[in-house]
């Protein structure tokens, strides 16, 4: 005998304990580098079809999806958590998309919440090309990765309440009078409004990586420590990141946000956005640069990773194009 059970809400936790950012997924498709890359390619169409579909699934679901972010959350953790309507963070969230650094590039939709963020999208631009993590939660709100912050040792109180929660009638009305009475104004303002005009100037102007680079070292040199130490270690970020996926990167986060304001852009839809993802995934991914990421910041962990091209200068404009164009013969199953 069956029994059923009418789904009320979703609550995923992310915990302090565990790392929501371990790159089992990316694992799996290193360890399938075998005949002559067709194992792994049919290894990243799967992963990225099943990632970037609950992605989509999660975005549009017409219930309560509510996620408790109080640990590291990257990669896929915060394509898990970022796109549904409740994104909840506590002083120990750490957030970070650094994909950058293992041959790939941020996914898991994060160009699309980045689309909306602050300065017309340059936040996110800055936060996907360096790898930098937010950690507060004023940063977090301000971003538009989270929605409410809730101090941490107040989280088993909440997620009880929401367990015990009678959803009947307006659920979304009910969860959000609820995260009111346990969400706080963070203490400190955000840091990075405070270098918002600085990040514009650098990030927001759909500048190539080259001119980006050389707009932050010119900020290195200003005469606010605070925008000297910021730019510094944006710097720091790029010069860790494979060039051919920073190149991807900007081109792919400046379309992304170019579309938000433009509902008949598919790219102005998570949806649209997944789509071109996958395709961008499966491609990067088969890059020897993917492969030497992982065994540099994965497998030995030496950071010392060897990339193919080996700077910017010589990215083939070439190769970056057929990178960004569809892939052939493999549609997006969802």
């Amino acid at each position: 005998m069956f029994e059923y059970f009418r789904i009320s809400s979703w609550i995923l936790e992310l915990i302090a304990d565990l790392h929501w950012a371990a790159g089992g997924d990316i694992k799996q498709m290193h360890n399938h580098n075998s005949d002559n890359g067709i194992g792994m390619f049919e290894t990243a169409l799967k992963v990225f079809a099943a990632e970037y579909s609950l992605i989509c699934e999660i975005a549009k679901y017409k219930k309560p999806y509510i996620s408790l972010m109080d640990g590291i959350t990257m990669g896929f953790g915060i394509g898990l958590s970022g796109h549904g309507r409740y994104r909840i963070v506590t002083e120990r969230t750490v957030l970070a998309m650094p994909e950058n650094g293992i041959g790939l590039f941020p996914d898991v939709g994060f160009a699309h919440i980045a689309s909306r963020s602050p300065g017309g999208g340059a936040v996110g631009a800055y936060l996907a090309l360096t790898g930098a993590r937010i950690s507060n939660p004023a940063d977090a709100l301000y971003v538009g990765v989270a929605s409410h912050y809730v101090p941490s040792q107040d989280l088993p109180s909440l997620k009880e309440a929401l367990l015990q929660l009678d959803l009947s009638g307006d659920a979304y009305q009910k969860v959000e009078e609820l995260l009111g009475t346990f969400s706080k104004t963070p203490e400190d303002e955000p840091k990075l409004k405070g270098l918002l005009s600085t990040i514009v100037s650098c990030f927001g102007r759909n500048l190539p990586v080259s001119g980006i680079i050389q707009a932050l070292q010119a900020e290195e040199q200003s005469q606010d420590p605070a925008v000297a130490e910021w730019a510094k270690g944006a710097l720091e970020g790029i010069k860790k990141a494979a060039p051919l996926s920073l190149a991807v990167t900007q081109r792919h986060f400046a379309d992304v946000a170019a579309a938000a304001s433009n509902s008949n852009n598919p790219l102005s839809q998570i949806e649209g956005v997944m789509r071109k993802e996958y395709s961008l995934g499966t491609k990067t991914s088969m890059r020897p640069d993917f492969l030497e990421g992982v065994r540099a910041v994965l497998i030995d962990k030496d950071q010392n990773p060897r990339w193919k091209p080996e700077d910017l200068q010589h990215v083939d404009h070439l190769e970056l194009e057929e990178v960004l164009s569809p892939l052939e013969g493999h549609p997006p199953p969802f």
